[in-house]
């Protein structure tokens, strides 16, 4: 993988087939600033550049995850709106980045994800939870409307209601309360928590790595294919061009021999 340069907000390690990306502004909670979106940009654009990888995992170094954007943006928000806008976007940037991603990317929730670190968490396609995971928008709270495209994401992931519930009324919810409404895939001991997000990854990072590619941009399609019919047709030029790659092929093979030893 190229070198997408001196990391300084954030930390980025191969295991195996996945990047780990670690926030790493644990002094401020792992609050996101320029320098930090600056660098995750970069660091995603190498990953993706590099055939070794197949998944990315996001997590945070220290007690929190991610404790939202720093102030100094979210004051700077005040000013006169041109300024006001060019503040927010440069933190939305990173949201608007990590979604772009082709490769599947997980968020390991090891605390606080607080407003613009639940984007980021948002952003990811998996989510899994630490026992300390806190979820929390509140933005409400410091009378700011949502931004980053929080309520699209939020209420994608867990539906009308429990986005009212959490907007609204600033519910915080656990690791294991995120579970159970569907934020998170799962929660799991703090201890096994980067564990299981790394053997998630690998589970993505063993597949054929465009077809995996291909499959993750079919599932974010079908949010806006409104039949089945329509779904049969836009999968099927996926699968014929997957059929005909070597490694379709050569896994076929290896089965096939695989049914006759056991045979």
């Amino acid at each position: 993988m190229e070198s997408p340069g001196q990391l300084n907000q954030i930390n980025c390690e191969i295991h195996d087939r996945s990047a780990v990306i670690s926030l790493a502004n644990v002094s401020r909670r792992n609050a996101i600033n320029v320098e930090m979106v600056g660098e995750i940009v970069d660091t995603l654009t190498a990953i993706e550049a590099n055939r070794d990888v197949n998944a990315v995992v996001i997590t945070g170094q220290g007690p929190a995850f991610c404790a939202g954007a720093e102030l100094g943006h979210l004051m700077r928000a005040s000013e006169e709106e041109d300024r006001a806008s060019e503040a927010l976007r440069s933190i939305y940037r990173v949201f608007l980045r990590i979604d772009a991603c082709p490769l599947p990317t997980i968020a390991a929730v090891n605390g606080p994800a607080v407003g613009a670190g639940m984007n980021m968490a948002l952003a990811c396609d998996i989510r899994i939870a630490g026992h300390s995971a806190r979820f929390a928008t509140r933005f409400l709270t410091l009378g700011l409307h949502p931004g980053g495209g929080h309520t699209w994401m939020l209420r994608r992931a867990v539906g009308s209601q429990a986005a009212m519930v959490a907007v609204l009324l600033d519910e915080e919810l656990s690791g294991e309360e995120a579970a159970r409404v569907g934020l998170a895939w799962r929660c799991v001991p703090d201890a096994e928590l980067m564990d299981d997000a790394l053997a998630l990854a690998a589970r993505a990072a063993a597949m054929p790595r465009e077809v995996l590619i291909s499959a993750k941009q079919s599932i974010r399609e079908m949010a806006d294919v409104s039949s089945y019919a329509d779904a049969v047709e836009r999968e099927l030029p996926r699968q014929l061009w997957s059929a005909q790659q070597d490694e379709f092929r050569d896994r076929m093979a290896k089965l096939s021999v695989g049914n006759r030893r056991r045979s």
